[in-house]
């Protein structure tokens, strides 16, 4: 790790280990579990933690460990499904936070640091190797993202930070791709909607798009549907795990991207047709979409939950 020790000891107290408990009723909870360990970065000095969205997805207690220590229950304040970023509030003031980075290049040396329980912290240092999109098979798609070649060190949500200290962006996924083994949202999205997320805990400027509710990969120049949501849009219309998607109103699809700009031409509440291929046949199914952010409020608690 080359990154400077006097780097790392102004990075280290703006980083907070996140421990989120979930009903095993809400949505998430299938996939990912009613006990989830994460990490965040602290973006403002009165209690504002930025992290990953499938950490405390659905959360109804969230426990917040600083690095000195200190504890603090944490209330999830706002959620993006769109960027998959998510605000999470402790009730402290004169906290120690990092500014966001002001530009962000391939080749840029970059560091990350991640909880590894409490108050541990882990740290991996690397460099930007794209910006490139990403798709993943939840329905998301980012125009711009961080590729970096070094390992997330510890739980998701941790902090990408550039050689003079300021955020970059908030490590999400691992990669597999060759050179690539990180992938990180960049702080840009934050930012460009930081005010509606801390006053509206959602951002109400951008329409809600359209959710189907399904699990698409590309094969051979094909979009299959792998699998989908139980009590979602596309089950409870029909969409089958195996199917084959032709078109979308009317408009080939032969990549997931392509897919989800078709979807997301519509508005969330619309019906939306799929062509499909089905074992030797083919079919029309209209899917009457949903807003994410609805499906995913059915925490018992009464509580925000999200996915």
């Amino acid at each position: 790790m080359n990154a400077r020790l006097g780097l790392l000891h102004a990075v280290l107290p703006a980083t907070v280990d996140l421990n989120a408990k979930v009903p095993a009723s809400h949505p998430s909870a299938r996939n990912l579990g009613t006990e989830r360990m994460g990490s965040g970065t602290i973006v403002d000095p009165t209690g504002t933690i930025l992290t990953v969205n499938y950490v405390v997805n659905g959360a109804e207690a969230i426990t917040v460990t600083l690095s000195d220590g200190k504890e603090y229950p944490g209330r999830l304040a706002a959620q993006d499904f769109d960027t998959g970023l998510a605000l999470v509030n402790i009730d402290a003031t004169d906290l120690p936070f990092l500014r966001p980075a002001e530009a962000i290049a391939i080749g840029q040396p970059a560091f990350m640091v991640a909880s590894s329980g409490q108050q541990s912290r882990r740290v991996s240092d690397g460099g930007v190797t794209s910006l490139e999109g990403y798709d993943g098979q939840w329905e998301y798609l980012l125009e711009r993202s961080i590729r970096v070649s070094a390992f997330n060190p510890g739980f998701g949500g941790g902090t990408l930070a550039d050689s003079r200290g300021r955020l970059m962006g908030v490590v999400s996924l691992n990669l597999n791709e060759i050179g690539e083994f990180t992938l990180a949202i960049p702080v840009d999205y934050y930012v460009r909607d930081a005010d509606e997320l801390k006053r509206f805990g959602r951002v109400r400027s951008r329409p809600p798009r359209p959710w189907i509710g399904l699990y698409p990969q590309t094969l051979g120049g094909h979009v299959v549907i792998t699998g989908v949501t139980p009590s979602g849009p596309a089950e409870e219309s029909g969409l089958r795990q195996g199917d084959i998607v032709l078109t979308v109103e009317g408009q080939e699809v032969q990549t997931r991207p392509q897919l989800y700009q078709e979807i997301w031409k519509k508005h969330a509440g619309d019906v939306i047709t799929f062509h499909v291929i089905r074992g030797d046949g083919s079919l029309d199914i209209p899917v009457a979409s949903r807003d994410r952010w609805d499906y995913n409020q059915s925490s018992p608690s009464g509580g925000q939950a999200g996915n």
